[in-house]
């Protein structure tokens, strides 16, 4: 038993390291990307992690995966930080607002959880990809729905808007991407946690 959790917190710890692998690398790649679509891959350690390590250890790395678009929005000021953070102010003030705190752990705590029952229901190839499917708009949905929720009043943006913003490029990137690396790697991961 003490083993076993000692090895989670190992593989835990694993699954962190490679979020802020993932978030450094991105900003950098992301600085000379050519291509219109920039997919996010920083939820697919979230949703491994989750169906791996289960639902109480997925929704701490969706925490954690809040944390660094939380910290990310404060330290670096792009047009939209204010809608993640509330130390960046709202355009056209000197303050920010704490639905940012909303936007940003929220879904990705969910993201965290939703994976791991979708799994527990399906432990096979297919409900790992379901379950990837699922955590991976379940995070675009939300996030895009809190920001239509809580800042249409700056963004201007209509439920029209909203709609398109959900399906674009980067979303169906974002959902390809995740399915294809969650269906290859959760297989192996499981199977080496059973032997381990």
């Amino acid at each position: 038993m003490k083993k076993s959790k000692a090895s989670d917190v190992a593989i835990l710890a694993i699954f962190i390291a490679i979020m802020v692998v993932i978030q450094i690398l991105s900003q950098i790649i992301y600085s000379v990307w050519p291509l219109p679509i920039v997919p996010t891959l920083l939820h697919i350690p979230v949703i491994i992690g989750s169906i791996v390590l289960g639902a109480r250890k997925g929704a701490f790395l969706g925490l954690v995966m809040g944390i660094i678009s939380l910290v990310n929005a404060t330290i670096v000021t792009l047009p939209s930080s204010f809608l993640f953070s509330p130390l960046q102010p709202l355009p056209g003030t000197n303050h920010g607002s704490m639905w940012a705190l909303v936007v940003a752990i929220v879904p990705r705590v969910l993201v965290g959880l939703l994976p791991a029952y979708i799994y527990k229901l399906m432990p096979r190839r297919f409900g790992a990809g379901l379950a990837a499917f699922v955590g991976t708009a379940t995070n675009t949905i939300l996030v895009l729905s809190f920001i239509f929720l809580f800042f249409r009043t700056v963004t201007h943006q209509t439920f029209g808007a909203l709609l398109a913003s959900i399906i674009t490029g980067n979303s169906i990137a974002e959902v390809i991407i995740a399915v294809i690396l969650t269906m290859a790697i959760v297989p192996a991961l499981t199977k080496a946690r059973q032997h381990a």
